[in-house]
């Protein structure tokens, strides 16, 4: 993604907003949306604030329900489809641009084609290609607030795109990135980043700090807080985030690398080893006989499955057998295309991937012998596992997820 800085920003202050759906979705949570930006004004910020569509499904503007007045998605193209998408989140500034200007505050909005966001012409799931923040930093001259529509942008010959899944996270890393923002604040309707699901594990604690690489980890597997290509645009800048309530008045999470810009540092070494326990449910696992030994046979059938559009992951291969996993609506049409190539495979249908996560566990022997250790005692089967420098997975049977959970959180004490 290639960012286009103007240096007449240099003076300013410059803070970035995000606020989801439900921080949106009546008249009485943008009134405190409203409040939330009026402090960083007060505070001399001048505020990019990109704001998602109003509500979940059912709310009259929100995406799915747009989504929704299409009888049949299949006879409508992408590109046109994007233009309706892209409707609730224009809406949403609007709406929130008029909130601001009864307390006073001058605002503005933008679309993000309008906004300097290029993407590429990938319809519904487009890539960010380029950020020009000019109109932005124009609009700052006349304005202290200039409202973004999230989750859109622009291809280069001026078709509106949407960004897909966590798209208007997406847009918020790179406006910060593209406008260099102290900060870019995600609001959500938690409290920040916590060391596991609470619905799952009840003393669940809220992180103060969490590096980019723990949080891509942790989004990867299935924590739902930010969407991780927002996180890696952020990394790449070097733009710290913060995860927070909107509702609350807690500080959230910080996520960064290293110290901050005028942060005290008291301690010197962090030897937290986990940060964090996640999970990802409803993924099956196969596995492949190959007692034959043929080396060709691999290739054979992430070939057929890729041409199939079928993800796979967790990928183990030995002498005797191929074992992978894809997700369960995935299973029973991996499993026809397996054996049309004339080989046997046994499933595991119904399991769950749990990860532990943690920038500490590098160079640190026994992580895994902890878990392994936690989970047996617990007598939860490990039906696979792997690792990388920052985590550790292990596939258990999907009835046993939350109980693997609650017992690894407190295996490395983390409530």
């Amino acid at each position: 993604m290639n960012i286009n800085m103007k240096y007449w920003g240099d003076n300013m202050k410059i803070l970035v907003q995000k606020f989801g759906g439900s921080s949106v979705s009546t008249d009485e949570q943008r009134k405190i949306v409203a409040s939330k930006i009026s402090g960083a004004v007060k505070e001399g910020y001048k505020v990019a604030v990109v704001v998602s569509a109003m509500g979940r499904m059912g709310a009259a503007y929100a995406t799915d329900t747009l989504k929704g007045l299409v009888t049949d998605e299949s006879i409508i193209s992408k590109r046109d489809m994007d233009l309706l998408m892209a409707c609730g989140e224009i809406i949403s500034s609007v709406v929130m641009a008029s909130e601001l200007k009864l307390l006073g505050i001058e605002a503005t909005c933008l679309t993000g084609g309008q906004a300097g966001i290029i993407t590429d012409d990938c319809f519904n799931d487009a890539r960010i290609l380029q950020v020009n923040p000019a109109e932005i930093y124009k609009e700052f001259e006349r304005n202290d607030v200039v409202l973004v529509a999230g989750f859109q942008g622009m291809t280069k010959d001026g078709k509106i795109t949407t960004l897909g899944r966590g798209g208007s996270d997406t847009t918020a890393a790179a406006l910060g990135v593209a406008l260099n923002a102290e900060r870019v604040d995600i609001y959500t309707d938690v409290d920040g980043v916590k060391t596991a699901d609470p619905k799952i594990v009840n003393n669940a604690k809220t992180l103060d700090k969490i590096t980019y690489n723990e949080i891509c980890q942790l989004a990867h597997e299935g924590a739902k807080v930010i969407h991780p290509r927002a996180v890696e645009i952020a990394m790449q800048g070097n733009i710290p985030l913060r995860v927070l309530s909107t509702f609350g008045e807690g500080e959230g999470t910080i996520v960064a690398n290293g110290v901050l810009k005028g942060e005290n540092v008291t301690d010197i070494k962090n030897d937290r080893i986990i940060t964090g326990i996640t999970q990802k449910t409803n993924v099956s696992q196969l596995i492949i006989d190959n007692s034959a030994k043929d080396q060709e046979i691999s290739n054979k059938i992430f070939k057929a499955l890729a041409q199939a559009e079928i993800s796979v992951d967790f990928i183990s291969i030995n002498e005797t057998e191929i074992i992978f996993t894809v997700k369960y609506t995935d299973c029973e049409k991996a499993v026809a295309i397996i054996n049309n190539l004339g080989l046997k495979v046994k499933t595991n249908p119904h399991c769950a991937k749990v990860a532990a996560v943690g920038a500490g566990m590098t160079g640190v022997p026994g992580v895994m012998s902890k878990i392994v250790e936690a989970l047996t005692e617990k007598n939860i089967k490990i039906l696979q596992s792997a690792d990388s420098y920052t985590s550790i997975w292990c596939l258990v049977p999907q009835e046993n997820m939350e109980e693997a959970v609650r017992t690894l959180h407190e295996k490395f004490n983390l409530g």
